[in-house]
C-alpha cells in the first residue's frame, strides 16, 4: 500500500517509540536529541500528533500511572506503526540514495565528501 509520505515530526515521534513506550515528556526529549536539536515538540503538537496515530493505529497508550499526583500515560508502537515507519525509512533511503548519486556525478566526486 502507498502512503502519503510522513512529516518530519511524526516520523521522528515513531522513531522515539520505536525504541519502547515513553511518556510524553520522555517522547519530547527523546525527538530532540535524534533530530540533533532541531526539532522541539511543543505539548500541544505532541499530544494531537498521538491522537492522530492512535487513531490511525499507529501507536497506542500501553498504559498510565500516577507520578506526584499527575497521571503519566505512556504511549507505544503498534505492529502497523512498526510497518509504517519501515516503509517510510526506507522510501526516505532510496531519496538519500539518489540524491547522493547526482551530487556525486554533478561534483565529480567517487564519495560524497572526499576532494578538496
Amino acid at each position: 500500500m502507498t502512503h502519503r509520505s510522513m512529516q518530519e515530526p511524526t516520523f521522528l515521534i515513531l522513531t522515539a517509540l520505536a525504541a519502547g513506550p515513553q511518556h510524553g515528556y520522555g517522547i519530547v526529549t527523546d525527538v530532540l536529541r535524534i533530530s540533533g536539536e532541531r526539532v522541539r515538540l511543543r505539548a500541544g503538537t505532541l499530544y494531537a500528533a498521538l491522537d492522530r496515530l492512535e487513531g490511525e493505529g499507529l501507536a497506542e497508550t500501553e498504559r498510565e500511572e500516577v507520578v506526584d499526583g499527575r497521571a503519566r500515560r505512556y504511549y507505544r508502537l503498534t505492529r502497523s506503526g512498526e510497518e509504517r515507519l519501515a516503509d517510510e525509512t526506507e522510501r526516505l533511503r532510496r531519496n538519500v540514495e539518489t540524491a547522493t548519486a547526482r551530487l556525486r556525478s554533478r561534483l565529480g566526486l567517487g564519495t560524497m565528501g572526499s576532494g578538496a
